[in-house]
């Protein structure tokens, strides 16, 4: 068997022939005129109409070596087979063929439509000419990538060779575009909002930091899609907003989390907490079934239907059901001790950082769908208080087999309350809680002007990676990889 290196000093060999013979195997025109998709839905009326057709693609395969061949392309849109026969083509450009093309490269080829004796929709190719030479050869569809490792790296490869692959990132297009119909046939706006600032409002999360040379500020990389701005734009008097968005959170990898990924928020002034809470799920199921044909999934070892009732799980009460433990009368020692005693690993410190903890250990035995609802200040910085509950907020998180898929408000309007719970955050920043959310002192001085009643809420990828039941790594195209180490 050839080495790698064996087979690229080959086909430069090959590459250079074609520069030798006067013609470029990188030409800058290709005369295409048929996409395959075209020519597979429009095959019969071609096959009779007789006409030549210019197809494009990566060959794929070729079978055949004596007076016929059968060459497999693909242009993207589709596949298709073409039939070299010795007679129907020139026999100088029959041998370029079978010398100087490989699997891999993209070439150009026209001629007529035909059935082949078989039945199968053909070319009969009449002429063709290289489009881009190859110089490595693809992995072979049985024994090439194997590893993680060198899918992610190559993940042109790792898609190219794994057709359902690409039908996943469609279907990823799809639950964005649907996301964005949604939202547009309800009379929200769409806006950017800065990836840079000076406070990264909206989220907990650790910020991954840069600095701007012209204005010689260190900034960081938003972690939230402009909660923050948008609201502004409440205030500002936009009625509803929405943004899809890369954010950057500078945290650990799971099968749930990644340092970069897209969200979405949406913002409705004057929309009531309970009227978000039914617009949210018409959402969930609208997209499901538009983008899945379906309600009813089977992901992380859970079975849930969008189309079922959705309860109200009481935050408090549900961590008091499966641990024993009252989050809101509980000391710090008391909530230390019960999460040692479950083995329950958390970073930082503080009632916060605890009652958080023991939440997300309760959250992975619920399988949804269902609204978490009525969360302690703590936890929810950016909330109203509860009308019942001073010690609560207005938010809900969406429990989707055991994890926390899409996070709602109503949103804090009061300049004083607010002010008081960035000061406590603050007071976590000065505690080493480097998650805590940095205190964003022109967004209370908006408050102070007026921001409406507003309803907001979130949600990101995280949501169709277990509609697809695949770690949300492998439904990023190009996941970040360490680089190479050649040494």
């Amino acid at each position: 068997m050839s080495t790698l290196e064996e087979i690229r000093l080959v086909r430069l060999k090959k590459r250079q022939k074609f520069f030798d013979d006067g013609s470029c195997p990188y030409p800058n025109k290709t005369n295409r005129d048929t996409t395959i998709q075209e020519a597979v839905e429009r095959f019969t009326e071609l096959l009779e109409s007789g006409e030549k057709k210019v197809l494009v693609g990566r060959v794929m395969s070729v079978r055949g070596q004596g007076a016929i061949s059968f060459v497999n392309i693909s242009d993207g849109t589709g596949d298709f087979q073409a039939v070299l026969h010795k007679g129907e083509i020139d026999d100088e450009k029959l041998k370029m063929f079978k010398d100087l093309v490989d699997l891999g490269d993209f070439i150009e080829i026209d001629g007529e439509f035909f059935l082949t004796k078989r039945g199968s929709p053909s070319l009969k190719i009449r002429d063709w000419k290289m489009l881009s030479k190859s110089i490595r050869p693809l992995p072979e569809k049985w024994h090439g990538l194997k590893s993680n490792e060198e899918r992610y790296r190559r993940r042109y490869l790792d898609i190219l060779m794994n057709p359902d692959l690409k039908d996943v990132f469609q279907k990823k297009s799809e639950f964005w575009r649907s996301i964005r119909t949604f939202l547009e046939k309800r009379d929200f706006f769409e806006v950017q909002t800065p990836s840079l600032e000076l406070t990264t409002g909206g989220a907990e999360a650790r910020p991954f930091k840069t600095h701007h040379n012209d204005l010689d500020l260190d900034l960081y990389l938003r972690i939230s899609v402009g909660e923050l701005w948008q609201k502004r734009l409440m205030s500002a008097g936009f009625s509803k907003t929405y943004e899809i968005g890369r954010v950057y959170r500078n945290e650990g990898s799971s099968p749930e989390h990644l340092q970069e990924f897209t969200n979405m928020e949406f913002y409705a002034s004057y929309m009531n907490f309970d009227d978000g809470k039914e617009m949210v799920k018409d959402l969930y199921r609208t997209v499901a079934q538009e983008v899945f044909g379906k309600t009813a999934f089977e992901t992380r070892g859970h079975k849930f239907d969008l189309a079922d009732e959705w309860p109200d799980l009481n935050y408090v009460n549900t961590i008091k059901e499966m641990t024993g433990v009252n989050v809101l009368e509980s000391s710090e020692s008391d909530l230390q001790k019960k999460l040692s005693e479950l083995e329950i690993e958390y970073e930082g410190s503080g009632r916060e950082r605890m009652i958080d903890s023991l939440w997300k250990y309760c959250r992975k035995q619920i399988s949804g769908p269902a609204f978490l609802v009525d969360h302690p200040k703590e936890v929810a910085p950016l909330s109203k208080t509860h009308e019942d509950d001073p010690r609560l907020t207005r938010t809900f998180q969406i429990i989707l087999a055991g994890s926390e898929i899409g996070r709602g408000h109503a949103e804090l309007n009061d300049p004083v309350d607010q002010a008081d719970r960035f000061a406590e955050q603050q007071k976590l920043i000065e505690a080493g809680d480097d998650e805590a959310m940095m205190p964003d002192w022109d967004f209370v001085e908006m408050l102070e002007h007026g921001m409406p009643p507003t309803f907001g809420f979130g949600v990101g990828e995280r949501l169709f990676s277990f509609l697809v039941d695949k770690p949300i790594r492998e439904v990023t195209l190009f996941p970040l990889m360490r680089p190479k180490d050649d040494k």
